[in-house]
Protein backbone atom coordinates (compact mmCIF):
# COMPACT_ATOMS: atom_id res chain seq x y z
CA UNK A 1 0.00 0.00 0.00
CA UNK A 2 1.56 3.26 -1.15
CA UNK A 3 1.80 6.35 1.04
CA UNK A 4 -0.81 9.09 0.54
CA UNK A 5 -0.12 12.72 1.42
CA UNK A 6 -3.12 15.07 1.55
CA UNK A 7 -2.93 18.86 1.41
CA UNK A 8 -4.28 21.96 -0.29
CA UNK A 9 -3.24 24.18 -3.18
CA UNK A 10 -2.93 27.29 -1.06
CA UNK A 11 -2.31 28.48 2.47
CA UNK A 12 -2.31 32.26 1.87
CA UNK A 13 -5.52 32.96 -0.05
CA UNK A 14 -7.18 36.12 1.23
CA UNK A 15 -10.59 34.46 1.55
CA UNK A 16 -8.97 31.70 3.62
CA UNK A 17 -7.46 34.26 5.97
CA UNK A 18 -10.90 35.89 6.30
CA UNK A 19 -12.66 32.56 6.94
CA UNK A 20 -11.39 32.07 10.49
CA UNK A 21 -9.65 28.78 9.73
CA UNK A 22 -6.40 30.10 11.17
CA UNK A 23 -6.40 30.80 14.92
CA UNK A 24 -5.97 34.44 15.92
CA UNK A 25 -2.49 33.61 17.20
CA UNK A 26 -1.40 32.78 13.62
CA UNK A 27 -1.21 36.46 12.78
CA UNK A 28 1.75 36.58 10.38
CA UNK A 29 3.04 34.54 7.40
CA UNK A 30 5.54 32.56 9.52
CA UNK A 31 2.94 31.50 12.08
CA UNK A 32 0.34 30.68 9.43
CA UNK A 33 2.67 28.37 7.50
CA UNK A 34 3.78 26.71 10.74
CA UNK A 35 0.13 26.18 11.73
CA UNK A 36 -0.76 24.80 8.30
CA UNK A 37 2.19 22.38 8.46
CA UNK A 38 0.87 21.00 11.76
CA UNK A 39 -2.43 20.13 10.04
CA UNK A 40 -1.17 18.69 6.75
CA UNK A 41 2.05 17.06 5.43
CA UNK A 42 1.80 18.59 1.96
CA UNK A 43 1.05 21.93 0.28
CA UNK A 44 1.07 23.17 -3.29
CA UNK A 45 2.63 26.56 -3.98
CA UNK A 46 0.41 28.32 -6.49
CA UNK A 47 2.05 31.78 -6.39
CA UNK A 48 5.06 30.55 -8.40
CA UNK A 49 2.81 30.26 -11.47
CA UNK A 50 2.23 34.00 -11.45
CA UNK A 51 5.74 35.10 -10.50
CA UNK A 52 8.93 33.04 -10.23
CA UNK A 53 10.09 32.46 -6.65
CA UNK A 54 13.07 34.03 -4.95
CA UNK A 55 15.61 31.70 -3.35
CA UNK A 56 15.26 33.64 -0.07
CA UNK A 57 11.53 32.88 -0.04
CA UNK A 58 12.12 29.18 -0.64
CA UNK A 59 14.58 29.20 2.25
CA UNK A 60 11.92 30.69 4.54
CA UNK A 61 9.47 27.99 3.48
CA UNK A 62 12.03 25.34 4.33
CA UNK A 63 12.92 26.93 7.67
CA UNK A 64 9.32 27.43 8.78
CA UNK A 65 8.15 23.84 8.30
CA UNK A 66 9.01 20.62 10.13
CA UNK A 67 11.17 17.82 8.82
CA UNK A 68 9.28 15.64 6.39
CA UNK A 69 6.97 18.40 5.17
CA UNK A 70 6.52 18.50 1.38
CA UNK A 71 6.09 21.41 -1.03
CA UNK A 72 4.82 20.88 -4.56
CA UNK A 73 5.65 23.95 -6.66
CA UNK A 74 3.60 25.11 -9.65
CA UNK A 75 5.73 25.95 -12.67
CA UNK A 76 5.99 29.58 -13.78
CA UNK A 77 3.43 30.40 -16.49
CA UNK A 78 6.05 31.10 -19.16
CA UNK A 79 7.36 27.53 -18.86
CA UNK A 80 3.95 26.02 -19.62
CA UNK A 81 3.19 28.30 -22.56
CA UNK A 82 0.62 30.45 -20.79
CA UNK A 83 0.48 34.20 -21.40
CA UNK A 84 2.88 35.79 -18.92
CA UNK A 85 2.83 39.37 -17.74
CA UNK A 86 5.97 41.22 -18.74
CA UNK A 87 6.04 42.65 -15.22
CA UNK A 88 6.27 39.11 -13.82
CA UNK A 89 9.55 38.41 -15.61
CA UNK A 90 12.92 39.06 -14.00
CA UNK A 91 13.63 42.76 -14.57
CA UNK A 92 16.82 42.23 -16.56
CA UNK A 93 15.11 39.72 -18.86
CA UNK A 94 12.05 41.78 -19.79
CA UNK A 95 11.84 42.34 -23.56
CA UNK A 96 11.25 45.79 -24.98
CA UNK A 97 7.63 45.50 -26.03
CA UNK A 98 4.31 47.25 -25.77
CA UNK A 99 2.61 43.95 -25.01
CA UNK A 100 1.28 43.31 -21.51
CA UNK A 101 1.66 39.56 -21.93
CA UNK A 102 4.37 37.52 -23.63
CA UNK A 103 4.95 33.92 -24.64
CA UNK A 104 8.22 31.95 -24.85
CA UNK A 105 8.75 32.93 -28.51
CA UNK A 106 8.63 36.60 -27.55
CA UNK A 107 11.88 36.27 -25.60
CA UNK A 108 15.39 35.83 -27.00
CA UNK A 109 16.48 32.21 -26.67
CA UNK A 110 19.14 33.11 -24.12
CA UNK A 111 16.61 34.93 -21.93
CA UNK A 112 14.22 31.99 -22.06
CA UNK A 113 17.01 29.63 -20.99
CA UNK A 114 17.87 31.99 -18.14
CA UNK A 115 14.27 31.92 -16.88
CA UNK A 116 14.49 28.14 -16.65
CA UNK A 117 17.81 28.29 -14.83
CA UNK A 118 16.70 30.88 -12.28
CA UNK A 119 13.33 29.23 -11.64
CA UNK A 120 14.87 25.87 -10.84
CA UNK A 121 17.86 27.19 -8.88
CA UNK A 122 15.58 29.28 -6.64
CA UNK A 123 14.17 26.01 -5.30
CA UNK A 124 17.56 24.81 -4.05
CA UNK A 125 16.74 25.48 -0.36
CA UNK A 126 13.74 23.15 -0.59
CA UNK A 127 15.83 20.52 -2.36
CA UNK A 128 18.59 20.76 0.25
CA UNK A 129 16.02 20.41 3.04
CA UNK A 130 14.46 17.36 1.39
CA UNK A 131 11.14 19.20 1.16
CA UNK A 132 10.57 19.58 -2.59
CA UNK A 133 8.02 17.06 -3.76
CA UNK A 134 7.07 17.76 -7.38
CA UNK A 135 6.97 20.54 -9.93
CA UNK A 136 3.46 20.92 -11.31
CA UNK A 137 3.32 21.68 -15.03
CA UNK A 138 -0.29 22.57 -15.76
CA UNK A 139 -0.69 23.20 -19.46
CA UNK A 140 -3.15 25.61 -21.12
CA UNK A 141 -6.35 24.55 -22.91
CA UNK A 142 -4.65 24.90 -26.30
CA UNK A 143 -1.92 22.37 -25.40
CA UNK A 144 -3.41 19.47 -27.36
CA UNK A 145 -2.22 15.92 -27.91
CA UNK A 146 0.32 16.09 -30.74
CA UNK A 147 3.89 15.01 -31.35
CA UNK A 148 5.48 18.39 -30.61
CA UNK A 149 3.71 18.68 -27.27
CA UNK A 150 4.65 15.16 -26.23
CA UNK A 151 8.24 16.01 -27.08
CA UNK A 152 7.97 19.07 -24.87
CA UNK A 153 6.99 16.84 -21.95
CA UNK A 154 10.24 14.94 -22.47
CA UNK A 155 12.16 18.22 -22.71
CA UNK A 156 10.65 19.41 -19.41
CA UNK A 157 11.59 16.15 -17.70
CA UNK A 158 15.16 16.48 -18.96
CA UNK A 159 15.44 20.13 -17.89
CA UNK A 160 14.09 19.40 -14.42
CA UNK A 161 16.08 16.23 -13.68
CA UNK A 162 16.67 15.08 -11.02
CA UNK A 163 13.62 17.04 -9.80
CA UNK A 164 10.19 15.55 -10.49
CA UNK A 165 7.85 17.32 -12.90
CA UNK A 166 4.23 16.14 -12.96
CA UNK A 167 1.87 16.91 -15.83
CA UNK A 168 -1.70 18.19 -15.88
CA UNK A 169 -3.56 18.67 -19.14
CA UNK A 170 -6.47 20.99 -19.83
CA UNK A 171 -7.58 19.85 -23.29
CA UNK A 172 -10.00 16.99 -23.87
CA UNK A 173 -7.98 15.62 -26.81
CA UNK A 174 -5.57 13.83 -24.44
CA UNK A 175 -8.36 11.47 -23.36
CA UNK A 176 -10.64 11.52 -26.37
CA UNK A 177 -11.41 7.95 -27.47
CA UNK A 178 -8.29 5.92 -28.23
CA UNK A 179 -6.12 8.87 -27.23
CA UNK A 180 -6.57 7.91 -23.58
CA UNK A 181 -4.54 4.73 -24.05
CA UNK A 182 -1.98 6.58 -26.18
CA UNK A 183 -1.53 9.26 -23.53
CA UNK A 184 -1.16 6.88 -20.60
CA UNK A 185 1.12 4.54 -22.54
CA UNK A 186 3.40 7.42 -23.53
CA UNK A 187 3.61 8.70 -19.96
CA UNK A 188 4.32 5.23 -18.57
CA UNK A 189 7.00 4.51 -21.16
CA UNK A 190 8.87 7.61 -20.09
CA UNK A 191 7.94 7.39 -16.39
CA UNK A 192 6.27 10.79 -16.47
CA UNK A 193 3.78 11.28 -13.61
CA UNK A 194 0.24 12.08 -14.73
CA UNK A 195 -1.88 14.47 -12.67
CA UNK A 196 -5.36 12.99 -12.26
CA UNK A 197 -8.16 15.53 -11.88
CA UNK A 198 -11.70 15.88 -10.66
CA UNK A 199 -13.22 18.87 -12.41
CA UNK A 200 -16.36 20.18 -14.14
CA UNK A 201 -17.21 18.29 -17.31
CA UNK A 202 -18.50 19.47 -20.67
CA UNK A 203 -15.87 22.15 -21.33
CA UNK A 204 -13.03 22.26 -23.86
CA UNK A 205 -10.63 22.15 -20.93
CA UNK A 206 -12.39 19.21 -19.25
CA UNK A 207 -10.64 15.93 -18.64
CA UNK A 208 -12.47 12.88 -17.30
CA UNK A 209 -11.67 11.67 -13.76
CA UNK A 210 -9.25 8.96 -14.92
CA UNK A 211 -7.19 7.63 -12.03
CA UNK A 212 -3.92 6.19 -13.25
CA UNK A 213 -0.37 6.03 -11.95
CA UNK A 214 2.13 6.41 -14.78
CA UNK A 215 5.24 6.57 -12.56
CA UNK A 216 6.24 5.89 -8.96
CA UNK A 217 4.59 9.19 -7.99
CA UNK A 218 0.86 9.75 -8.52
CA UNK A 219 -0.91 13.08 -8.11
CA UNK A 220 -4.63 13.84 -7.76
CA UNK A 221 -6.01 17.39 -7.82
CA UNK A 222 -9.59 18.21 -6.87
CA UNK A 223 -10.88 21.32 -8.66
CA UNK A 224 -14.51 21.05 -7.55
CA UNK A 225 -17.66 21.22 -9.66
CA UNK A 226 -18.55 24.88 -9.78
CA UNK A 227 -21.16 25.78 -12.40
CA UNK A 228 -19.06 28.88 -13.07
CA UNK A 229 -15.94 27.06 -14.32
CA UNK A 230 -15.45 29.54 -17.16
CA UNK A 231 -15.55 32.57 -14.84
CA UNK A 232 -12.46 34.77 -14.71
CA UNK A 233 -13.09 35.15 -10.97
CA UNK A 234 -11.00 32.35 -9.47
CA UNK A 235 -13.20 32.19 -6.39
CA UNK A 236 -16.29 31.62 -8.53
CA UNK A 237 -14.35 29.09 -10.60
CA UNK A 238 -13.08 27.05 -7.65
CA UNK A 239 -15.71 27.91 -5.04
CA UNK A 240 -17.10 24.42 -4.54
CA UNK A 241 -17.35 22.54 -1.25
CA UNK A 242 -17.34 18.74 -1.55
CA UNK A 243 -19.85 16.86 0.55
CA UNK A 244 -18.66 14.10 2.86
CA UNK A 245 -20.55 11.64 0.65
CA UNK A 246 -18.59 12.76 -2.41
CA UNK A 247 -15.28 12.43 -0.60
CA UNK A 248 -16.27 9.04 0.82
CA UNK A 249 -16.80 7.82 -2.73
CA UNK A 250 -13.30 8.99 -3.65
CA UNK A 251 -11.44 7.43 -0.71
CA UNK A 252 -11.34 3.79 -1.96
CA UNK A 253 -10.48 4.98 -5.48
CA UNK A 254 -7.53 6.92 -4.11
CA UNK A 255 -6.42 3.87 -2.15
CA UNK A 256 -6.42 1.88 -5.39
CA UNK A 257 -4.40 4.62 -7.09
CA UNK A 258 -1.91 4.57 -4.21
CA UNK A 259 -1.45 0.83 -4.67
CA UNK A 260 -0.05 1.57 -8.14
CA UNK A 261 2.50 4.14 -6.96
CA UNK A 262 5.12 4.47 -4.27
CA UNK A 263 3.66 7.78 -3.12
CA UNK A 264 0.45 9.64 -3.95
CA UNK A 265 -0.15 13.37 -3.50
CA UNK A 266 -3.76 14.51 -3.12
CA UNK A 267 -4.41 18.25 -3.36
CA UNK A 268 -7.67 20.09 -2.79
CA UNK A 269 -7.67 23.00 -5.23
CA UNK A 270 -11.17 24.27 -4.38
CA UNK A 271 -9.55 27.31 -2.81
CA UNK A 272 -12.29 29.56 -1.54
CA UNK A 273 -12.51 30.44 2.14
CA UNK A 274 -11.73 27.22 4.09
CA UNK A 275 -13.31 24.85 1.57
CA UNK A 276 -10.02 23.18 0.60
CA UNK A 277 -8.76 22.87 4.18
CA UNK A 278 -11.97 21.40 5.63
CA UNK A 279 -12.35 19.04 2.68
CA UNK A 280 -8.72 17.93 2.99
CA UNK A 281 -9.20 17.19 6.69
CA UNK A 282 -12.32 15.15 5.96
CA UNK A 283 -10.68 13.25 3.11
CA UNK A 284 -7.57 12.47 5.17
CA UNK A 285 -9.80 11.02 7.87
CA UNK A 286 -11.70 8.91 5.37
CA UNK A 287 -8.45 7.61 3.88
CA UNK A 288 -7.17 6.66 7.33
CA UNK A 289 -10.35 4.64 7.83
CA UNK A 290 -10.21 2.96 4.41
Amino acid sequence: MGEILVGTASWTDRTLLDSGWYPQTADNPEKRLAYYARQFPLVEVDATYYSPPAEATARLWADRTPAGFTFNVKAFSLLTGHPTKVSALYKDLRPETDKKNVYPDDLPAQSYEEVWTRFLSALDPLVEAGKLGALLFQFPPWFTIKRANKQYLLEVAKRCAPLRPVFEFRHASWFDGDNADETLTFLREHRLPYVCVDMPQGHRSSLPPVLAATADLAVMRFHGHSDKWTSKDIHEKFGYHYSKRELADWAPKLRELADEAGQTHVLMNNCYRDYAQTNATTLAGLLDAT
